[in-house]
Formats: C-alpha cells, sequence, structure tokens
C-alpha cells in the first residue's frame, strides 16, 4: 500500500526550467533533473472562478475506463500527489459530474481541487480534466486483500468504513444529489488513517420529483430491484441499497448478490430476500404488479438473536456476525424503497455504538478518523438525530456549540481525531 503524499520540500525540483513549448492551452517543459512539467491555466474546484497556472510532473496512467484515463501526478508547489480524471467533454452539455464536484465540500468525499481543458489528437476534440484528491487504496482492494488471504475484515474497520460511507450519504443526499454507482471500487481509503472518501460522480444526478432518470445504472452486484424492474422515478434510497451490498461483502467477504445478468441479479436477490410482494412490487414499479413471479420463501440471514426481524434471521452470514450488523444489514436490503433507513438513520444505528467510544483506537495504534463534525447541512434531514450521531464527549470537546453550519466545510478535516 502506497504511502502518504510527499511534502512540500519537494516541490523545488520541479521548478521548469527549459522553455516550455505550447501545447493548446498546455505548456510542456523540463525540470532541472530533466523530468517533465506540464503547466495548464486551471480553475479552483471551489470558490470563485479565478483560474491561476498549476505545474505537476511525475505523471502516470492508474486507471481507465469508458469514461476516459485517470492519472497520477504531484503538484510542483505543493509536492502533494493528486488523481487527476480526463474526460472527453461533449461541448453541446455541461458536463454534470463538474457541476455537481464543484458544489460539493466533505471530508468523507474527494476533493475537486482544480479543473482545465486540453485538446485531444482529433480536430475540436476537447477534454475535461478534474483534478481531484490522490487517495491510495480502496475499499475493494482491502476487501480483496482479505477475502485472499481468507481473513475476516476486522469488524471495527467494516464500521468506519460503512460509517464514513453513509456520512458522505447524507451530505449528498441533502443537497438532492444521488451518486447511482456506489459500490467498492469507488470507495477511496487512506490505509493509515482510515479516512474513507466517496469518488466518482461520473454518474450521479440531482433527482427532481416528476423528472424521469434511467433505470440502467449502477453496476450490477449493487443495482437496487426497482432499477431492474426498470422504474425511471426512483429516489436516492438507490444508494442506500447500493451501500447495504458492500455491508454485506464486508461480512461475508464476497458479494452478496453476484448475479450474471440482469435477471440473474433479481433472482439472486429473490433467493435472499424471498420472492417480493404485489405491495413490494407495486413500490418499485407499479407496471409489474400483473407479472408472475415463483413463489421463493426469504433465506434465513443468520442464526442469531431473535430480535433481528424474521425475514433475516437464520443462514446468510457466518455464525459469529455481529446481530447489530444483520440488524442494519436487514434495514438497508429492503425491497420497498421508502422502508430503508436514510443514511443519517444508518449513522445513528447501534452497530456504530463502538465508534462513539470516546476511548477506540485504531488497531494500528492510531486515533481514529474525526466522525462527529457534522454540520446543520449534513443533519437537515432529521436534526433530532444530533444526540445521537454527536456524542458528548464530543460537544463538550467543541465547547457544547451547534452543528456549524453548511459554510463551514470548507477544508473539512477527516484526520487525527482524540475524541
Amino acid at each position: 500500500m502506497s504511502s502518504r503524499p510527499r511534502t512540500t520540500s519537494f516541490a523545488e525540483s520541479c521548478k521548469p526550467v527549459a522553455q516550455p513549448s505550447a501545447f493548446g492551452n498546455m505548456k510542456v517543459s523540463r525540470d532541472k533533473d530533466g523530468g517533465k512539467v506540464t503547466t495548464v491555466v486551471a480553475t479552483p474546484g471551489q470558490g470563485p472562478d479565478r483560474p491561476q497556472e498549476v505545474s505537476y510532473s511525475d505523471t502516470k496512467v492508474i486507471g481507465n475506463g469508458s469514461f476516459g484515463v485517470v492519472y497520477q501526478a504531484k503538484l510542483c508547489h505543493s509536492g502533494e500527489m493528486v488523481a487527476i480524471k480526463k474526460v472527453l467533454q461533449d461541448k453541446r452539455f455541461k458536463n454534470r459530474e463538474l457541476q455537481i464536484m464543484r458544489k460539493l465540500d466533505h471530508c468523507n468525499i474527494v476533493r475537486l481541487r482544480y479543473f482545465f481543458y486540453s485538446s485531444g489528437d482529433k480536430k475540436d476534440e476537447v477534454y475535461l480534466n478534474l483534478v481531484l484528491d490522490y487517495v491510495p487504496e480502496t475499499v475493494y482492494r482491502v476487501a480483496r486483500h482479505y477475502s485472499r488471504a481468507k481473513q475476516i475484515l476486522p469488524m471495527v474497520y467494516v464500521k468506519l468504513y460503512m460509517y464514513q460511507l453513509f456520512r458522505s450519504l447524507a451530505y449528498i443526499h441533502s443537497f438532492g444529489i444521488c451518486h447511482r454507482d456506489i459500490k467498492p471500487q469507488n470507495l477511496l481509503l487512506d490505509p493509515e488513517t482510515a479516512v474513507l472518501k466517496l469518488c466518482d460522480f461520473g454518474s450521479a444526478k440531482q433527482l427532481v420529483r416528476g423528472e424521469p432518470n434511467v433505470s440502467y445504472i449502477c453496476s450490477r452486484y449493487y443495482r437496487a430491484p426497482e432499477l431492474i424492474f426498470g422504474a425511471t422515478d426512483y429516489t436516492s434510497s438507490i444508494d442506500v441499497w447500493s451501500a447495504g451490498c458492500v455491508l454485506a461483502e464486508l461480512l461475508l467477504g464476497q458479494p452478496i448478490f453476484p448475479g450474471d445478468s440482469g435477471v440473474d441479479q433479481l433472482v439472486e436477490i429473490i433467493k435472499v430476500l424471498g420472492t417480493p410482494t404485489r405491495e413490494q412490487i407495486r413500490e418499485m414499479n407499479p407496471n409489474y404488479t400483473e407479472f408472475k413471479f415463483p413463489q421463493i420463501k426469504a433465506h434465513p440471514w443468520t442464526k442469531v438473536s431473535h430480535t433481528v426481524p424474521t425475514h433475516c434471521s437464520p443462514g446468510v452470514f457466518r455464525p459469529r456476525t455481529p446481530p447489530e450488523a444483520i440488524a442494519l444489514c436487514s434495514r438497508l436490503l429492503e425491497y420497498t424503497p421508502t422502508a430503508r433507513l436514510t443514511p443519517l438513520e444508518a449513522c445513528a444505528h447501534s452497530f456504530f455504538d463502538e465508534l462513539r467510544d470516546p476511548n477506540i483506537k485504531l488497531p494500528n495504534g492510531r486515533d481514529k478518523p474525526v466522525l462527529f463534525n457534522f454540520t446543520t447541512q449534513e443533519l437537515s434531514s432529521n436534526p433530532s438525530l444530533a444526540s445521537i450521531l454527536i456524542p458528548a464527549h464530543a460537544r463538550n470537546q467543541a465547547g457544547g456549540t451547534a452543528p456549524a453550519s453548511a459554510s463551514a466545510t470548507t477544508g473539512q478535516s477527516c484526520h487525527n481525531d482524540s475524541r
């Protein structure tokens, strides 16, 4: 796993010394060691549009896909590592990902530092470049590491990762923004600090009631059943279903619903939750109420306490899985979208009570990340939960003050919580 970003002491070696050659609105030069330095005119991700020159070096490809390419680079002025996501821009439309990223400022969401445009190889080709926080790991890779070693991810990490995911969802949902592609690959991790950051807003959208949305969205294993049913009037609760799938996967060590196709995905869900009732189908998509499904009983979740709801009892999870984890899973993986917990309610769930203990440390001995610096914006869906979400010791340390206003999220840090 990668080390943490370098400090400003490395910035000097990045200074351009050769005469730059222009490429579109980019200038490429060489530093004193012969390394390539790229200088662009970029706009800060937050705040007013004040373009400025930004130089970066040590560029290398770290990912690619249908969306474009992701590079890792080092900012010359600070020595910090960043990720640069380069996507082809359709000049007819505003880039939705850019519009959304510019609104967001939260310690559990990857930060847009700058953005700039560059020309492509073909005539009139324009690329949008998003300069983002670089975070070295993902939940996907960490979970895979434990799975291959035939080990279970320590429960404190399951709690930390899921709690921070729900915080990020509570924040974006408070703006009406739905991520629409929650999966372990999009959950970035700093393995040293256990800070999680949600990334990849390429599928995200501000949902407006009454306006239709595409149903073919979200990666298959994490796709909510209403999407499989072809619903176009879904809500941000599809993110909650996906988060429930991530939680189940961390507990199981493998995906809970590994469908081979869209239809098979529904079969996998029915094998665990049972056949949806007529009413549940109506809640997901009224057009399917007459459809005949094979009648399959719910597969019991695990042989644990009888306090877990009846449709979530013996069989899916390992015998020693904490009852609170199974109870939380059962409240997220509900057919009826409105029956699912909200992200804020999930944060307040008893499964996360251990994180509210002032004495808890990470297994590596470090302080846990900042977890309780909720803003009024984050709490807006249910302010009454503040008494649970901000424990007494955190309130006392903050001087008994109320949650900060949304504007106070600027530069919100997740590191070094001694609370």
